[in-house]
């Protein structure tokens, strides 16, 4: 049976740290994405007071349980669902400036309280198997408002029932097209053709259209370029005229 000395303890106790110096080092930060809001912001506040900002959502509710887990500020356990990823948004990742507040703010609107999902229809689940949803407090999207609050970014991932850009205040930061796009490498996108084409309007869309991303799969014809489409005498989306 090996025997450890002093010597040999020490040299254990030192390649330990650096391994966790190392792991510190290569601590996964998302986008990047950081805020400078405090937890004091919030801490005074009630519940209503924040509430009382938003106006009731337009999302209908799919789906209500206990919530009785916040991993983060964009991510949260509904009891009877699982895990929820909140669509449309991203928040900072642990150990990034702001994801104590952003954690704080979702703590204090869903901890052991009903919230109610209207579930991605375009997109049920990431990659990691979490529900997409956006989440409903007493009828206030709370995605809208950690985007509102600066609290969280855009992350528009197509195709999704959700446009978030509908949801953003004034200064909301959008994720890089880079940063979107290595999230979504391994998820199927409407990135199939140059355009997207709505067989029933005769219009086409950018991919990234908020009414692009709608078009039914059955109504859906793509195009290599603006001229094949309008050549086959679809007319410019009014809203991302492509």
């Amino acid at each position: 049976m090996l025997k450890l000395n002093k010597h040999h303890i020490f040299i254990i106790f030192i390649i330990l740290l650096l391994v966790g110096v190392m792991g510190c080092a290569a601590a996964y930060t998302g986008t990047g994405f950081s805020h400078d809001k405090r937890i004091s912001d919030y801490d005074s506040l009630s519940l209503n007071d924040i509430l009382s900002k938003y106006s009731d959502t337009n999302c209908k509710p799919e789906a209500k349980g206990l919530c009785t887990h916040v991993a983060d500020g964009d991510t949260i356990t509904v009891e009877g669902v699982g895990k929820v990823r909140l669509v449309g948004v991203n928040t900072p990742e642990k150990g990034v400036l702001g994801s104590d507040a952003s954690t704080f703010f979702t703590k204090k609107l869903c901890l052991n309280r009903e919230v109610s999902l209207d579930i991605d229809d375009s997109k049920h689940t990431d990659k990691y198997g979490r529900t997409l949803a956006v989440v409903i407090v007493d009828g206030k999207n709370l995605n809208e408002m950690l985007l509102k609050e600066g609290l969280a970014e855009i992350m528009y991932m197509p195709p999704s029932e959700f446009y978030p850009y509908d949801w953003a205040g004034d200064n909301t930061h959008v994720a890089s097209q880079t940063s979107a796009s290595k999230n979504t490498s391994s998820s199927p996108t409407n990135d199939a053709g140059t355009y997207i084409g709505n067989t029933n309007s005769h219009k086409f869309h950018h991919p990234s259209c908020k009414y692009g991303v709608k078009i039914s799969e059955k109504n859906k014809i793509t195009f290599s370029s603006r001229d094949e489409a309008i050549n086959k005498g679809y007319a410019p989306c009014n809203i991302c005229n492509p």
